[in-house]
């Protein structure tokens, strides 16, 4: 592009090349901040679904124990009500130190976590500990002011070191680890003995601490190692090894560049508040599912694989943002369901053939901005009898975008129409602002022509919302210079060649090494071959044709043209040819 030979110019030239590229880079945070709001509330309502599962199963059990018609049953369920009760202490336990986590978060980013103002207030309820301990804060992160801040975030989560975090992050971590434990062989320890109904002590599960791993397939074979070395009843095995499994994060891996980075530093690695918030909310939804299915569990001590429910719902769940093009998976399933008869579901009006483990899976293709998808599951009650539920999910669609900034090259050429592409990613329309400069636009294009004298102008890049609110995302300043010059053509032929046999014509123009569509026009031109001179006006040479035919060949003609750009700055232009 711009080797050791070239002058100044020329290497100015070559590299206006990536002007197109700068004028690219735009700011599209905005759609992500909100992006994680909707995750967030999601994350929320399925942390409600996965609570409700657990204590569905934990009333089951409860109604087991005092039900007379079957005292058999009833003293197995008082046995295994205590050791509920255990497990949703130390269940309650991390959700409230989670919860105390993302209010110190709020606290720190200097949010109001008091008020209970339901126009205004962040917490849509007051926390009540001793009403239900086991239920997340609930939270309207969309009244949270700054989104975007992280240094907070980082501080309280992670400390300095990603690689080694010294904050709250670790307190978690170790806290998970705790849990992971606790519960798997917690739920491994209540296997009740034949007949005398009395835990059976010869059934256990160590829980040795797996946190490396290369892929899920080398976690499933650590993990089912782990329960070979201990003795986990038959009848166990499978859901204890999902328990482990669905608590179980890497602890160190590759992010940023970085090698050997903890996991709690690359979830909170400068991450905004509304991002740590709903990953702190992912991983109470994590602990309330490993804990239902504990329950769940539990409760199969007593009934086996009676299913007996008087209330179901349905369940939809899947990625919350997707970007268009990806492949994507929804799985619809009943929060309760007998194992053998499976679920009818339908998608759209079409069934679905995938159905297995009480769940459809429907595989789908990302389109458009948002996909609302709809249908139906059915499953059938003793009697054989179908009851049918409707279930709906909104998968959010993101465009994949990135932006490559080259700030050296923010450049607008003064009288030329600059053109430019601005994008709002996630927003109804995007709206481009300049200030020393005039703006038009045809369709998604602008363009930019610099005004007055001054060296530099600025662009926003802004986002229309669907209420017509006005978003400001980036502000960019560009240089404004003076076009560079154009290059002498006689004909097709560039200033240093030969003249070409019967055109006689000058041309100014930018070779192919500048990328810019502008029009010159030739006002005047001298010309001289030896002593003798000719000159003339517009670019057409043909008074010079005397002087051409008395050249010998080899001899060399000067030519010099007085120049006017779209500018309007007038050039003087000067070249040599060879006869």
């Amino acid at each position: 592009m711009a080797g050791g030979k070239e002058t100044p110019r020329q290497k100015m030239i070559g590299m206006m090349y990536l002007v197109l590229t700068a004028l690219l880079a735009l700011n599209v945070s905005k759609s992500i901040l909100d992006a994680f709001v909707a995750i967030e509330e999601n994350m929320q309502k399925a942390n409600l679904t996965e609570l409700f599962r657990g204590d569905e199963r934990k009333s089951q059990i409860i109604e087991t124990s005092v039900d007379q018609s079957n005292p058999t049953k009833a003293q197995k369920a008082r046995m295994l009500k205590k050791a509920i009760e255990e497990i949703d202490a130390i269940t309650a336990a991390q959700i409230k130190f989670i919860d105390d986590l993302k209010l110190e978060i709020l606290d720190a980013c200097g949010e109001d976590i008091t008020s209970i103002d339901p126009e205004k207030a962040i917490l849509r309820e007051k926390y009540d500990a001793k009403k239900n301990a086991l239920k997340p804060i609930r939270m309207n992160l969309a009244r949270v002011e700054g989104k975007d801040k992280y240094d907070e975030v980082m501080s309280i989560m992670i400390g300095s070191d990603i690689q080694s975090p010294t904050g709250k992050g670790m307190e978690l971590w170790n806290s998970l680890l705790k849990y992971r434990k606790e519960l798997t062989e917690k739920v491994a320890s209540t296997q009740i003995g034949g007949g005398n109904n009395k835990f059976d002590k010869s059934y256990f599960f160590k829980a040795t601490a797996i946190n490396k791993f290369q892929d899920q397939k080398e976690l499933d074979n650590k993990i089912k190692k782990a329960i070979k070395a201990s003795n986990v009843h038959p009848d166990d095995v499978a859901m204890i090894q999902e328990i482990y499994k669905s608590l179980t994060k890497e602890e160190y891996s590759t992010a940023s560049d970085s090698k050997d980075v903890h996991w709690i530093g690359k979830t909170f690695d400068h991450a905004p508040t509304v991002a740590a918030i709903a990953s702190l909310s992912s991983l109470q939804k994590d602990i309330l599912a490993a804990r239902a299915d504990a329950l769940t569990l539990i409760r199969n001590r007593v009934s086996g694989n009676d299913y007996s429910f008087d209330k179901i719902i349905s369940l939809a769940y899947g990625p919350e943002l997707v970007n268009e093009g990806d492949e994507f998976e929804v799985k619809v399933m009943m929060v309760a369901y007998d194992s053998d008869k499976q679920p009818e579901v339908t998608s759209n009006g079409e069934v679905i053939q995938d159905v297995k483990d009480g769940q459809g899976t429907i595989k789908l293709t990302a389109s458009g901005s948002t996909m609302d998808l709809k249908g139906t599951v059915t499953v059938q009650n003793k009697s054989g009898m179908k009851k049918s539920l409707d279930w709906e999910k909104t998968v959010h669609v993101m465009k994949p975008s990135g932006s490559i900034e080259m700030p050296e090259f923010n450049v607008l050429y003064r009288g030329y129409n600059n053109k430019v592409n601005a994008t709002a990613s996630g927003f109804e329309s995007t709206e481009l602002n300049a200030s020393g400069a005039t703006l038009s636009r045809n369709g998604h294009q602008y363009t930019v022509r610099p005004t007055g004298s001054g060296r530099t102008a600025h662009l926003t890049v802004s986002g229309r919302t669907a209420d017509g609110r006005t978003v400001p995302l980036k502000r960019v300043e560009y240089r404004v210079l003076n076009l560079p010059d154009p290059s002498l053509f006689w004909g097709a032929t560039k200033s240093g060649g030969r003249i070409p046999v019967g055109d006689m014509r000058l041309f100014m123009k930018y070779g192919p090494s500048i990328p810019l569509d502008a029009k010159f026009t030739i006002e005047r031109w001298e010309m001289a071959a030896g002593d003798r001179p000719e000159k003339g006006t517009g670019n057409n040479i043909s008074t010079a044709m005397g002087l051409i035919r008395a050249m010998r060949p080899g001899m060399k003609v000067g030519v010099t043209c007085w120049v006017r750009g779209p500018d309007g700055i007038l050039r003087t232009i000067s070249g040599v040819f060879t006869k």
